[in-house]
């Protein structure tokens, strides 16, 4: 029988010979990292709702929702009606513009931190941005981040983004830059307290709320509560990076869900409607440090694309059906209903596998055999696997194994993240119905091989 790999080979043509020129055009043939795949991506031509269309005319329900960016699905209605507005008036008037300020009173009215806003291009701009104003707000260079925890690929942040969590340097990035950034293991804060005190250069602390790359290590409420008194207490700049988590977790993020306020907040994904843009939200007197004062230091921000009015117009379209309320629920209740059906399937089929995680997040889980969750746990309620350790939750991966898993899911018609998945409020009942199936037949498949 052929393998996994020959059988997705054999049924995507069309995307193996694109690839095939790709490579020749772009490192590893893809333009981004997380779209390499063996022996060869999938190529999209067209998405709407949950779904997607590859090239070889294949329908498939994605969960990839570009990257987290679709909560409302692909091509909503209204984002696109907007869009096509506003590309008739023009994209870039390298001035200011009426769309700019509907777009930050909306982030001003639903996100709890949000006193005064800046647009950026997209998350890694609001990051550096953010890490910035704290530097300036606080007069101390270093900062603190929690390993596994992804902030874009600005130099400082990438480190321990990524196993191995020990390493002090990464390639490209000078080890005096490096060195600015102290990385310690989540959901401690006693080891967070330790590291600002065993160095006083420490000015701000970042994380993403929901846990490091989305929740592969999920961090709750008492964390984050305890993390702001901490922050407080020791006059540190609080950073939450709800570039994911920012209108997908709650219209105001998992700040307004876990009733914490940070002093920054970064944003982007959700906050465009799906195109290029983010924002860095938080105190006015931090904010400050962009303008112009008698005896103060002031930030320097450019940006082409600040505020761009495609993006503004697809972002207020968007940001509108957010606050009108239902759109976080629906997609927070589609991953709840994906993680009970496939833990139900692992169940009755004695996989030891779990699907885990909170919101409208989804993650499977290999040669787990510990507590699992109740049907009737809220988002953030179900045991954290391995009890949070950021090594085995999110440590190296097998490739093979997040490869076959992949092809599997395509044969099927599922596009799922590698071992990973976001929903939005357009994913059917039906849709998680499909989704749940075709997860047990994967991992049946890939047992067949040797890989489950």
């Amino acid at each position: 029988m052929p393998s996994l790999a020959e059988r997705y080979a054999n049924e995507f043509p069309q995307s193996r010979a694109r690839f095939e020129r790709a490579k020749t055009l772009f490192p590893t043939g893809v333009t981004h990292d997380t779209r390499m795949m063996d022996p060869f991506p999938v190529y999209v031509e067209r998405c709407a709702g949950a779904h997607k269309w590859d090239v070889d005319g294949h329908d498939l329900i994605d969960y990839f929702v570009g990257h987290g960016s679709h909560i409302l699905g692909h091509s909503a209605p209204e984002v696109v009606a907007a869009v096509q507005a506003q590309m008739a008036k023009g994209t870039h008037p390298g001035a200011c513009h009426d769309l700019e300020l509907e777009w930050a009173t909306l982030v001003t009215e639903m996100i709890p931190s949000a006193e005064r806003v800046r647009f950026t291009g997209s998350g890694t701009e609001a990051t550096m941005m953010a890490l910035r104003l704290a530097r300036l707000a606080s007069g101390k260079p270093k900062f603190l981040k929690f390993q596994g925890h992804f902030h874009g690929w600005h130099d400082a942040v990438t480190v321990a983004s990524d196993p191995p969590y020990d390493a002090a340097t990464v390639p490209g990035v000078p080890e005096e830059l490096a060195h600015v950034c102290v990385a310690v293991a989540p959901n401690d804060l006693n080891l967070v307290e330790a590291a600002l005190t065993r160095d006083p250069d420490i000015g701000a602390v970042i994380l993403e709320p929901t846990g490091g790359h989305w929740g592969a290590v999920p961090i709750r409420g008492e964390f984050l509560t305890g993390l702001r008194d901490l922050c407080t207490r020791r006059n540190v700049v609080l950073i939450f990076d709800e570039v994911i988590t920012g209108f997908r977790v709650a219209p105001g993020g998992a700040q307004e869900f876990y009733r914490v306020t940070p002093d920054l907040t970064a944003l982007a994904k959700i906050l465009a409607g799906g195109l290029p843009g983010g924002c860095v939200a938080g105190r006015a007197d931090i904010l400050a440090y962009l303008e112009p004062r008698p005896g103060k230091p002031k930030m320097k921000h450019p940006g082409t694309y600040n505020a761009n009015p495609l993006s503004a117009s697809a972002g207020i379209a968007t940001l509108k059906r957010i606050k009108a309320g239902g759109v976080c629920e629906a997609a927070n209740e589609s991953a709840r209903m994906l993680r009970n059906q496939i833990n139900a399937r692992f169940n009755a089929s004695g996989a030891k596998w779990l699907a885990y995680c909170d919101f409208s997040m989804v993650r499977v889980l290999p040669n787990y055999a510990g507590p699992r969750p109740l049907p009737e746990m809220a988002d953030n309620e179900a045991p954290v696997p391995f009890d949070g350790d950021v090594n085995r939750l999110d440590g190296p991966k097998n490739a093979k194994q997040v490869h076959a898993l992949r092809q599997a899911m395509l044969l099927q018609g599922i596009d799922w993240w590698g071992t990973a998945a976001m929903t939005s409020c357009a994913h059917s009942t039906a849709d998680i119905s499909v989704t749940s199936g075709a997860m047990q037949t994967a991992i049946e498949w890939m047992a067949a091989e040797g890989l489950a």
